[in-house]
């Protein structure tokens, strides 16, 4: 069934992602590298609401976040299940260390967005999620100067 969901992505004053490991107890893609946070909002929720909310309670992140786009898909995860989702996806900037919630994340990382894309179009894309690999080939080809004004934003 097509549902609502949303797709965070956190910059560092370095111009560096946060990139969580998904924990080995996720139903659908356990231990796949993906984007900062992704969730979905509850019955009645303001999505404004639960991305603040998600980000919180998985990153221990509270931050502004600023929407770039819509997009929709499907995924399928072996027998487990699917996705089926109209993704709203945000970008924010932080500076401090993530306090991750480990009933949802197994590790996480900043990386460099170039060393991103190296990793992603290599062999190692097989280790990321369905969605974090459509969103970023879209915020590398149509967003790159949004991560860059974040990044700039860093002495301000």
């Amino acid at each position: 069934m097509l549902h609502r969901a949303f797709s965070l992505h956190i910059i560092n004053d370095s111009g560096e992602l946060l990139l969580q490991r998904r924990a080995p107890s996720k139903r659908l893609w356990p231990l796949y590298w993906s984007n900062s946070c992704c969730s979905h909002p509850r019955r009645n929720e303001p999505i404004d609401s639960a991305i603040h909310r998600r980000l919180d309670e998985e990153l221990g992140i509270r931050c502004s976040l600023r929407y770039l786009f819509k997009f929709q898909y499907q995924a399928q995860y072996g027998s487990a299940g699917a996705e089926n989702e109209l993704c709203s996806v945000y970008v924010g900037r932080y500076t401090g260390t993530p306090k991750i919630n480990r009933s949802e994340i197994d590790s996480w990382r900043w990386v460099p967005a170039q060393a991103l894309q190296e990793e992603m179009t290599g062999g190692a894309a097989s280790s990321f999620t369905p969605w974090f690999k459509l969103e970023w080939d879209r915020i590398w080809r149509d967003h790159r100067g949004e991560l860059d004004a974040l990044e700039s934003q860093a002495g301000v």
